[in-house]
């Protein structure tokens, strides 16, 4: 049996690096009251890990309008014979914890394959696939710096730019700076350089809209392409994603950039990311993009690789919502009194 598992805390696991790990509060709130997201791709026969089965089967239904059935609690894990097990992304503390709940260390990832994974989710293979996809109509530099002076060369190079740790969570680990470097951003670079060995750095882009493309890699080398994704962010931090079919998402950004430039960029992907491998990655995985005003104001250019995401992303959960919501909707991750539910609103 196939075991789906919703773990929001894994970019934060990856940025320490540790098998014993304790996720944030919030983390650990959003993985108990959203836990049931997996039940949208999960296949017949197939579970997903709660923390309690009853409460996320009435969630499920209140989002779905049916029943799933399929949900199990870590006490359980132990007992059922698991094939497979496919996290929202893999890290070693995961695999720590399903380890000490009774899960046969064959079915779960080696160690090696974890550093592997760890190693291509840092924002360094961002900054190593950015230059594999420019061509005409986009735009887009960044530079990994490995030391205080070369973040000082990149701020006298473009005046304002973006400072972002390696390994970080949406909307942490990332740092505005324009003209001058403040004591404080300094003294958090230095850190971050110390503990991850250097700072990714681009230019502060005059955004107009935030977009990704969703991709499903199948373990050979191969990409698969998924889907557009069309979400809010502010400062980093996610806000929400449009659910709507692929021809509408596709005529919103087509309004800024050709729509032969998104499919070029969508091949392209596919082929640049089987190269950046040592060892082919399976599984779901998203590359954030943005439409960017040209310098003169006279239209747009695209961004084609702002973030990869080594993971599932929100994007793949709006895709999963896609068949069974009212078209167009906007889906939001809500808290309220510290509990979070999805939200979904006609538009």
């Amino acid at each position: 049996m196939k075991l789906h598992i919703f773990n929001p805390e894994h970019d934060i696991a990856l940025a320490s690096g540790l098998s014993n790990f304790t996720a944030p509060h919030a983390g650990r709130q959003l993985r108990s009251d959203v836990g049931f997201l997996p039940a949208l791709w999960a296949g017949a026969g197939e579970c997903v890990l709660v923390e309690h089965a009853d409460e996320a089967e009435q969630r499920f239904r209140r989002l779905m309008h049916r029943p799933f059935g399929r949900f199990v609690e870590k006490q359980m894990l132990s007992v059922i014979d698991i094939s497979r097990v496919e996290p929202w992304g893999w890290d070693a503390a995961l695999k720590a914890f399903l380890l000490r709940r009774g899960v046969r260390a064959e079915v779960l990832p080696g160690d090696e394959r974890l550093r592997l994974i760890r190693q291509l989710s840092s924002r360094a293979t961002a900054v190593a696939m950015l230059p594999l996809l420019q061509g005409p109509g986009r735009t887009g530099e960044s530079v990994m710096a490995r030391s205080l002076g070369e973040a000082a060369d990149a701020l006298a190079r473009w005046q304002s730019i973006v400072v972002k740790a390696p390994w970080s969570s949406s909307g942490r680990g990332v740092r505005f700076v324009g003209g001058q470097m403040a004591p404080a951003v300094e003294r958090w670079m230095a850190g971050v350089i110390r503990r991850q060995g250097a700072v990714a750095i681009e230019p502060h882009y005059r955004k107009v809209r935030d977009f990704a493309m969703e991709f499903e890699a199948d373990g050979q080398g191969a990409a698969r392409y998924s889907g557009l994704s069309l979400f809010q962010a502010e400062n980093g931090a996610y806000q929400g994603n449009i659910i709507a079919s692929e021809e509408e998402k596709m005529e919103m950004i087509s309004r800024y950039l050709p729509e032969r430039l998104l499919r070029d960029v969508q091949e392209e992907i596919c082929q640049c990311f089987s190269r950046l491998q040592n060892h082919p990655y399976q599984g779901p995985f998203g590359v954030d993009m943005m439409v960017v005003a040209r310098p003169d104001a006279q239209g747009f250019l695209l961004h084609p690789c702002v973030e990869l995401n080594l993971r599932r992303t929100m994007g793949h959960v709006a895709l999963g919502l896609q068949h069974c919501c009212p078209l167009p909707s906007v889906m939001r991750v809500v808290c309220s009194e510290d509990h979070y539910k999805i939200k979904i609103q006609c538009i």
